[in-house]
């Protein structure tokens, strides 16, 4: 038996809790919808669920916090990579993302579900330190390290978020072939495929509740032909809400290959191929042309942006400056987690942008570039979550990534005497955070209204990391 099949007395429970009341914080400044409020009381229903926001006299009563913006949501996580950081980066021949994936694939040939929910439970509390309040996870570590089928893998991930209390939306990867010729997969993705889509769904079916949508991995790896049945057989399964995420458009040589086998570009093929629509969310995105983007657009589809992983492999930088002026929509995932942090991806995605306009403010408006971008990304985070119910599972979609009535009560509440924010009023703070702040500036993380992180620490932090170091060498001195 797995040691987590034992500990379920011991998960937090994060969403649908049962109290017998709402309570109240109260905050010195909040980021709402309408920008920066002052002195500002939050009343949480019983469910978790922000009930009321209300202004209050300055100086009465105690407050909870100094600065509370939304809880950001990660929309796209591979958290089994988060032990590949480090790995893999020798300079061997034309270094780039494919040499990368050679690591990666080692390392998933080798992890066992023990290691992985050890990774898991560090990689996620270090999520929510970061200021994550509800991860999407791309699971594509399915079967054994022989191929051999079974739930172990999924479950221990499960276990991992339960343990540290942060709310997870699977998203099962389905994943066939080995490029865009059709080439059956190579050894190093055996734990990943499935041979049909009838036999994906099967292990979708199997997984339960925990499931909020499904992500057909990439068109290298689904063929166009199976995508319209993957399509029909989500709804079939999981409603016609459920979310789809999808890798596309992320590498040159990516767009090259689908140019050269299907005569059209990833965006193109996917589109002509299935409906898009709010649904969906694309992940990287990064050489989507602008045709491509005004059509995802056009479409209420999202663009799903990992700045940090997309340095890291040098992806390229998506034209984010100009999606936002148009009106796109767009969210945040912390992917191969190499780096957990929401402001530093934020800080990524702002910094790109400056690196290659050679100009200052891209994603600014008038309320400053750091209330802007985060609050972009957070809308943009909970509605690629849409399809997730309460617990990740079935049940009327949670709203996340506002402080608004009847979304969820997950914040990140900033210090103003951060080592970053220190001298700052509440008007530029965000902006200070945005430029050069970390988790250090974070007082404390809610989910649901509960208070997760305080100061940047959590129960339980010192046999997580000396588990994490412990599969950690037990992996890489085995390989």
């Amino acid at each position: 038996m797995y040691r987590w099949a034992t500990r379920a007395d011991r998960r937090p429970r994060i969403v649908g809790v049962v109290r017998t009341k709402s309570r109240t914080l109260r905050f010195r400044a909040i980021l709402g919808p309408r920008g920066l409020e002052r002195d500002r009381s939050i009343e949480i229903a019983p469910d978790g669920t922000i009930r009321a926001v209300r202004a209050v006299h300055a100086g009465n009563a105690p407050y909870d916090g100094g600065l509370a913006v939304p809880g950001m949501p990660n929309a796209h996580s591979h958290i089994f990579q988060c032990a590949l950081a480090g790995f893999g980066e020798e300079a061997r021949g034309d270094d780039s993302f494919w040499s990368w994936r050679r690591a990666m694939y080692r390392l998933a040939d080798s992890i066992t579900p023990e290691q992985l929910f050890d990774i898991a439970r560090y990689g996620y509390a270090r999520m929510l330190r970061g200021g994550y309040t509800y991860v999407a996870e791309f699971h594509y570590l399915h079967h054994g390290a022989d191929g051999a089928r079974g739930p172990e893998t999924t479950q221990a991930v499960l276990a991992a978020a339960a343990e540290v209390g942060l709310p997870i939306s699977l998203l099962p990867v389905y994943y066939r072939t080995a490029g865009f010729d059709g080439a059956a997969p190579h050894e190093g993705q055996r734990r990943f495929a499935h041979g049909s889509v009838a036999e994906f769904m099967a292990t979708v079916e199997a997984l339960g509740p925990a499931v909020a949508g499904v992500a057909p991995h990439s068109l290298r790896a689904v063929p166009a032909a199976d995508l319209a049945e993957l399509v029909a057989a989500v709804d079939a399964t999981l409603g016609p809400e459920a979310s789809l995420h999808i890798h596309i458009s992320e590498q040159e040589l990516e767009v090259e290959e689908c140019l050269a086998v299907r005569g059209s570009t990833p965006v193109d093929l996917l589109a002509n191929t299935v409906e898009l629509g709010p649904r969906w969310s694309l992940v990287h995105a990064t050489h989507a042309t602008e045709a491509e983007r005004n059509r995802l657009r056009s479409a209420g589809a999202r663009v799903v942006l990992c700045p940090i992983t997309e340095a890291h492999l040098g992806d390229g930088i998506f034209p984010a400056r100009e999606h936002f002026l148009a009106g796109g929509a767009a969210a945040v995932g912390s992917d191969a987690n190499v780096r957990i942090s929401a402001i530093e991806e934020a800080r990524q995605l702002e910094y790109g942008q400056r690196l290659r306009d050679r100009r200052r403010a891209r994603l600014a408006t008038g309320a400053g570039a750091g209330p802007v971008v985060w609050s972009w990304l957070a809308e943009g985070g909970g509605a690629a979550a849409a399809g997730s119910g309460p617990a990740g599972g079935a049940g009327a979609p949670m709203r996340m990534g506002r402080i608004e009535p009847g979304y969820r009560a997950d914040f990140v509440v900033l210090d103003r005497e951060g080592p970053h924010t220190l001298g700052h009023d509440w008007e530029t703070l965000m902006d200070a955070w945005l430029v050069g702040g970390d988790e250090r500036d974070i007082e404390a993380v809610y989910v649901a209204g509960e208070r997760r992180v305080e100061r940047g620490s959590m129960a339980g932090e010192g046999e997580i990391r000396s588990a994490f170091g412990k599969a950690m060498r037990e992996i890489w001195r085995a390989t």
